[in-house]
């Protein structure tokens, strides 16, 4: 059975794509990964085990608290609003029979934070400011008497309800906010409220948007580090470490792959050596560097030096031989043969061995700063992660995942622009390349012309000359 017109375009066996095909389909593996957990996170009927809850209140006698932003169970969820709704009932219950408690006014303050969420997520109150009673003192105001509507979430009727019922309490007895003038009885609770949601390690797409924002933007306080400061810090362990890796592995990598002598003195400790997970040396090098951040380096450095030397003599080893055999035979000295045959002649390939080395050097930045002194974007993912903030976390994760792309996209646009002879640049980097060289060409291009019109004179002169 022949195969369809449109699968031969696409599939057809060790034949390059148009760049217009492949432009769509590097697009496409980013966004089939979203879409999925759009789906999850969006689509209703999909995956919710949990319910997020954007509205909360304290249970008497129970000591779990749950606040706005907080997953329990879909189970569990119904059985917390029924026991809120218990309470708010035995609060009528005592206020119809004339004997309501006394002595709720600290109980009535931290009732007014329940609308916290509100105010947050209106703009009505900065994300640090939660607590700021006077502000959600006349939200309650606002509310009631509806000149505020909440969207944001949107309050049930039951909840605006009991809304209008706290406010008549507490504008019977002032007008104004004042700790000392709340009721000395109980306020009813808000009804917890909730919608459907993934589990709280997989928060949905606009929920890590909008956390990574507030986290990038955030004013910390004096001494502490923000977002920016983390991530300088997490760049120069990476690049420190990967830099001395290269300063150590590539000579030695390149005498191995040169010298029979190198090779069997240096490479078969160092295929022992890599088989040792790096982190096993953690507590060593704290030890002898403290805590700071030259343990961190050293970890990155070791976990990257030891298949960089492996790595750099292979590549060495595939230069092709006629070339030694050339410079040999113009009588060229071994260090003229390794500065002036070998580095030129490998350094394409070398390039493209760095760049995926310093993918490997990455993989180890989160173990590197978790030793000694916790530091960097690290600090941050293990600080959240313990309290299950996983919004917060996934857009740190994204973004060392980003950073690492377009570095090694543009080491690879660059490896055009250095190597256009190697042959293996994509069309735009081509296209870079040709810009970039367009005034010399030009210039080699006029003084060809130039020599070849007196050439030609030369000879038109010569041919009128002779007899």
């Amino acid at each position: 059975m022949a195969r369809p017109a449109f699968l031969k375009d696409w599939f057809r066996i060790r034949r390059e794509l148009p760049q217009g095909r492949r432009v769509a389909l590097t697009a496409v593996s980013f966004l089939l990964p979203l879409a999925l957990w759009c789906v999850v996170s969006y689509v209703p009927w999909i995956w919710h085990p949990d319910v997020k809850i954007e509205l909360s209140a304290e249970r008497e006698g129970v000591t779990t608290v749950f606040t706005a932003g907080d997953h329990v169970s879909r189970e569990f969820f119904p059985e917390f609003v029924e026991a809120v709704r218990t309470e708010n009932k035995a609060v009528l219950a005592a206020r119809a029979a004339g004997t309501p408690e006394s002595g709720a006014r600290r109980k009535n303050q931290k009732l007014l934070r329940q609308l916290a969420p509100v105010a947050v997520g209106h703009g009505w109150l900065g994300h640090d400011d939660a607590q700021n009673d006077a502000v959600l003192y006349h939200l309650w105001r606002d509310l009631a008497t509806g000149t505020k509507t909440a969207t944001k979430p949107a309050l049930s009727e039951e909840n605006l309800g009991i809304i209008r019922q706290n406010w008549a309490q507490l504008s019977a007895v002032s007008s104004d906010f004042s700790f000392r003038k709340l009721p000395d009885e109980p306020l009813l609770k808000i009804v917890p409220q909730g919608k459907p949601a993934n589990p709280v390690y997989l928060p949905a797409p606009h929920e890590v948007v909008r956390a990574g924002m507030r986290d990038f933007r955030a004013e910390v306080p004096e001494g502490e580090l923000t977002m920016g400061d983390r991530y300088r810090k997490s760049l120069r362990v990476i690049f420190l470490g990967f830099l001395w890796a290269c300063v150590i592995g590539i000579p030695i990598g390149i005498l191995c792959g040169v010298f029979d002598f190198f090779s069997k003195l240096f490479e078969p400790f160092v295929d022992f050596f890599r088989y040792m997970p790096a982190p096993t040396f953690s507590t060593l090098l704290v030890a002898v560097l403290l805590a700071g951040d030259a343990p961190k380096v050293a970890l990155v450095f070791i976990g990257t030096v030891f298949q960089m030397i492996l790595v750099v003599s292979k590549t060495t080893r595939l230069l092709d031989p006629s070339l030694l055999e050339a410079a040999q035979t113009l009588g060229a000295k071994p260090r003229q043969m390794i500065t002036k045959v070998v580095i030129p002649g490998i350094l394409p390939n070398l390039y493209n061995d760095l760049r995926i080395l310093l993918g490997w050097a990455w993989t180890w930045l989160v173990i590197a700063e978790l030793i000694g002194v916790k530091s960097g974007l690290t600090e941050f993912i293990e600080t959240q992660g313990r309290f299950r903030n996983f919004d917060r976390v996934f857009p740190v994760i994204i973004l060392i995942g980003v950073t690492g792309f377009v570095m090694d996209q543009f080491l690879s646009w660059l490896h055009g622009l250095l190597f256009p002879w190697a042959g293996n640049a994509g069309s735009f980097s081509r296209g870079i390349a040709r810009c970039v060289t367009w005034p010399f060409r030009t210039a080699a291009a006029g003084i060809q012309a130039r020599l070849s019109a007196a050439e030609a004179s030369r000879v038109a002169s010569a041919r009128q000359e002779s007899p």
